[in-house]
């Protein structure tokens, strides 16, 4: 127990220890000498940029990523610009903040990514100071120009520049400054001498810190807690100031006893805590500061950086690899001193006895759940911290980063076998798709790796991946294909269960056919449109129409939409195919649209030529009468002057017999087979029209009329034309005599004829018409001759 508390130095009412994480096995010359540093927190990865002071062409600048334990990940000369800052992003990329405002994004590897700018002002005044922060938006980017204004962005994964107000009386670089991060908003705190001024979207607004010591004319140094809640401040006169990041409550104050700026300052404040402290870096010394006067100092060999953390401070030099923090608090209840603790007791029961597990034995309703988890907890901390993985996370990081953070990030250090045990070993949920997300990062991995061949690459990844849910096989292949291997991304997509996901990358590999015969497969008309479609407009005409014919579902369906959209297209699919029947219904349907008459009468005879090339004499039949009616309404048109095109055969019937055309009107009645009844009807109208009553006369006498004579008589009637009426009354049938004679007012014969037929319904129908002054005598003989016809 002795050994274990050495280390432990005591502040106020709590203990603080430093523990050395790794011994660091990269080999630096010089140390972090003339190196721009920056650390990744949850025991991220290290960069270093060696060399960027320098301005010689010849000598470039080399930037080196390494893991927490100093093991090389990365290295490769700086070619770009001048490097401002380094700083690391909550995913473990990488960025370089240039000099001209200009961010190069890198991954863990080296690999780059992107690259984005902090603007046009920033650009032309240049960088003076940069901070790279998190935010509850992600990674942002603070920035201070050459003309003293601030610029943030606040998600670079979603740039949205501010311009922050000018801060008044400024005229050089402030003392120092920080961001904060309050009510879900980024804000930079400056020092400008003792004066302190909180700059967010639309204002500058001086500040006080509460309890701040008046021997101080300036604030040389600030930072703030990785929570951003609590705020620590360093004066000239050596006092460090702490409180909330709002400046509304002060926590402590102390002073160290030295004047000098220094290089680095840190929060050191566990969670849940009741003791603020903070971090406080010179060259060769370390002080830690909290609640009460005295101070922890540490002596430092070499130089240093200090990367803050949830529950501490990672302290870096050119050899060592330390953590300092507060002791936790059971670490204090067990370890410390003539404790009676359950655990401290539990550690000696331990001593006699070889069991880890050995003292829940001895509790009642002790939940064994809890103890197997952290446990496991334990195991997955021991794997990770190892020398050659180079994560050294504390529980209290492990907890607020999770599982699936920590998976992802041995992840993207291809620590696929480790990535996978932890998954195993900790029966992570198949419903998170963590494991599938580890598979298949290490599928795109695999695929990438040429010593292998397509065949023995392709079936390690089907058996690895054989069992596991959600994974795209689509987006393995295309990181196939994007590294070179077309045959392995087309041998990986056989494995996609989804046509959708398959097409679009046959597309982009030019296998055309294939992608077409995928998507006719899936039984997705939309899939094979979108197919059809980009190959129309990627293959010249005549392979195009060569590879639809191979495919009668995707010929189909493109004559469909031919039928709605390209006319002309359609015709050409059917000449190649030689389907004669279809080109003529084409050109029928397309007379249908025409307006002029000479036009549509040519689209009507390419229509008869292919129905008789298709030996279809009915259709080609069927259309020549048609053509034979537009003729006829051609030389109508000729006659009025007047555009008949869409007039149906009564119509044009009926037009012709009106402007005098009889012979065409007759001719158009035999060639189409008119029946006599409606063709004597409309040339009966329109004569009586016209009151052309010769023409009519002879009409009437050409042949029996076979909608008899009475029509005559009562159009005659309507056109007031008694007379001509009366040569057509003799004419009629016995049945219409009575009417005939009723027509043209003919009283006498009207009763002849009803009494001749003997009809009772006739004889009422003349007595009815009969006046009693004038036809008295007329009317005995009908009433005699009803009632004749009554008795019968």
């Amino acid at each position: 127990m002795a050994f274990v508390t050495a280390n432990w130095n005591p502040l106020g009412e709590a203990f603080y220890r430093k523990i050395e994480l790794y011994e660091m096995g990269w080999n630096l010359k010089d140390g972090l000498r003339e190196c721009l540093v920056a650390a990744a927190p949850y025991g991220g990865p290290i960069s270093l940029l060696k060399g960027h002071n320098r301005r010689s062409p010849s000598a470039r600048p080399q930037l080196e990523i390494y893991s927490s334990s100093g093991l090389p990940l990365a290295s490769f000369p700086w070619k770009s610009g001048v490097v401002k800052q380094l700083g690391w992003t909550v995913s473990d990329d990488l960025l370089c903040v240039q000099e001209d405002g200009t961010v190069l994004v890198y991954d863990l590897l080296g690999g780059f990514k992107r690259h984005f700018s902090m603007g046009n002002e920033v650009s032309q005044s240049q960088v003076l100071e940069t901070k790279i922060f998190h935010s509850p938006y992600g990674t942002g980017v603070a920035i201070l120009t050459g003309a003293l204004r601030f610029t943030l962005a606040t998600n670079i994964d979603d740039i949205k520049l501010r311009r922050l107000p000018e801060v008044p009386g400024l005229q050089g670089a402030p003392s120092c400054w920080a961001v904060l991060t309050q009510d879900r908003q980024s804000k930079v705190l400056l020092a400008n001498g003792s004066h302190l001024f909180i700059l967010d979207n639309t204002a500058c607004t001086p500040v006080t810190p509460p309890g701040l010591s008046p021997q101080a004319s300036s604030i040389v140094h600030m930072c703030d807690s990785f929570s951003y809640k609590y705020l620590a401040l360093l004066t000239d006169s050596g006092h460090v100031w702490m409180g909330t990041s709002n400046l509304k409550e002060k926590l402590s104050e102390v002073d160290t006893k030295i004047k000098t700026p220094p290089k680095q300052m840190a929060w050191c404040r566990r969670p849940k805590s009741q003791q603020p402290s903070a971090v406080v870096m010179w060259d060769g010394l370390l002080i830690v500061v909290g609640e009460c006067k005295e101070t922890i100092q540490y002596h430092l060999d070499d130089d240093s950086i200090l990367v803050p953390e949830l529950d501490g401070v990672r302290i870096i030099s050119g050899t060592h690899h330390e953590l300092l923090q507060e002791v936790p608090g059971a670490c204090e209840e067990i370890f410390k001193i003539a404790s009676m603790a359950p655990g401290a007791l539990l550690l000696e029961a331990h001593k006699e006895y070889e069991a880890a597990s050995f003292g829940k034995c001895f509790l009642s309703n002790f939940p064994p759940e809890q103890f197997v988890s952290m446990c496991r907890d334990l195991r997955v901390l021991n794997a990770v911290r190892d020398y050659t993985v180079g994560i050294p996370l504390t529980h209290t990081q492990f907890k607020q980063m999770t599982v699936q953070v920590l998976i992802d990030r041995l992840v993207y250090r291809k620590l696929y076998p480790l990535a996978i045990e932890i998954c195993r070993y900790l029966k992570t949920p198949e419903y998170q798709g963590v494991m599938s997300r580890v598979l298949k990062h290490w599928a795109c991995y695999k695929v990438q790796q040429k010593e292998e061949s397509d065949e023995v690459i392709a079936k390690a990844v089907s058996v690895k991946l054989a069992d596991a849910a959600g994974i795209s096989y689509s987006e393995i292949a295309t990181k196939a294909y994007e590294s070179g291997r077309t045959e392995l991304a087309i041998k990986l997509l056989e494995f996609e269960p989804r046509s959708g996901e398959q097409v679009p990358l046959l597309l982009k590999i030019k296998k055309s056919p294939l992608a077409l015969s995928k998507a006719i497969e899936s039984g997705d008309t939309d899939l094979v449109y979108t197919v059809v479609m980009y190959l129309k407009n990627e293959l010249n005409r005549g392979d195009f129409f060569m590879m639809l014919r191979n495919q009668p579902v995707a010929l189909s369906l493109y004559k469909q939409f031919c039928k709605h959209q390209e006319q002309d297209t359609l015709k050409d699919l059917f000449n190649q195919d030689d389907d004669h029947e279809e080109l003529g219904n084409l050109y029928v349907k397309a007379s249908y649209k025409e307006q002029r008459l000479e036009a549509r009468i040519a689209l009507l005879q390419s229509a008869v030529d292919e129905y008789y090339k298709a030996k279809n004499e009915f259709s080609a039949k069927t259309t020549e009468d048609e053509m034979r009616l537009l003729r006829f309404q051609r030389e109508l048109e000729e006659k009025k002057g007047e555009l008949l095109v869409g007039f149906s055969l009564h119509d044009t019937m009926t037009t012709l017999l009106s402007v005098g055309l009889h012979k065409q009107a007759e001719q158009l009645y035999k060639d189409f087979r008119v029946p006599d009844k409606r063709f004597w009807w409309l040339k009966l109208k329109s004569l009586a029209e016209k009151e052309d009553w010769e023409e009519l006369e002879k009409f009437g006498k050409s042949k029996k009329s076979p909608i008899g004579y009475l029509p005559f008589v009562e159009v005659c009637i309507k056109h007031h034309n008694k007379y001509e009426a009366k040569k057509y009354v003799s004419k009629v049938t016995p049945e219409q005599k009575v009417k005939a004679h009723l027509a043209v007012g003919d009283m006498e014969g009207a009763a002849e004829a009803a009494i001749e037929r003997r009809n009772e319904s006739e004889i009422s129908t003349v007595l009815s018409r009969c006046s009693a002054t004038t036809d008295h005598l007329l009317m005995e003989r009908l009433n005699r001759a009803k009632a004749t016809a009554v008795k019968k």
